[in-house]
């Protein structure tokens, strides 16, 4: 009886062996994946359409969401565009930058405080994006 013991003793330490690193591993993706939604709320979508018609499409996107454009500008000595929009609580960064002359990158920003991204509203913009773009 005494072997039988040491036996699933011996069985259950190299099994459980395993689970640890299992574990960890999950913990530390977790982890990772909750320190980069909260450090950078960004959201990306990359597009097959030139970037005049993402554009057009995000302008509709935020007036179809009530989301009040305040400024369209061009960065300096590149192609992007960039969009700052506002609600009453979030201050909202859109940035377009054509790919090639038919696919274009799209990334949004929503914060609602100097600590605070909010994904979800980003994820959202992209999605009314999308839908419009067909």
């Amino acid at each position: 009886m005494r072997i039988f013991y040491l036996l699933c003793l011996f069985l259950s330490a190299t099994l459980m062996t395993g689970c640890i690193p299992i574990v960890t591993t999950a913990a530390g993706v977790g982890g990772s994946a909750a320190m980069t939604h909260t450090m950078n709320g960004t959201a990306c979508r990359t597009f097959t359409a030139p970037a005049t018609k993402v554009r057009a499409a995000i302008i509709h996107a935020l007036s179809r969401m009530k989301i009040q454009v305040v400024s369209e500008d061009m960065q300096d000595k590149s192609s992007i565009r960039l969009f700052t929009a506002k609600t009453s609580d979030r201050d909202i960064e859109i940035q377009i930058e054509p790919v090639s002359s038919n696919t274009t990158r799209m990334s949004v920003s929503a914060k609602s405080s100097i600590f605070h991204y909010d994904s979800a509203t980003a994820e959202e913009i992209i999605q009314q994006t999308k839908k419009i773009l067909g």
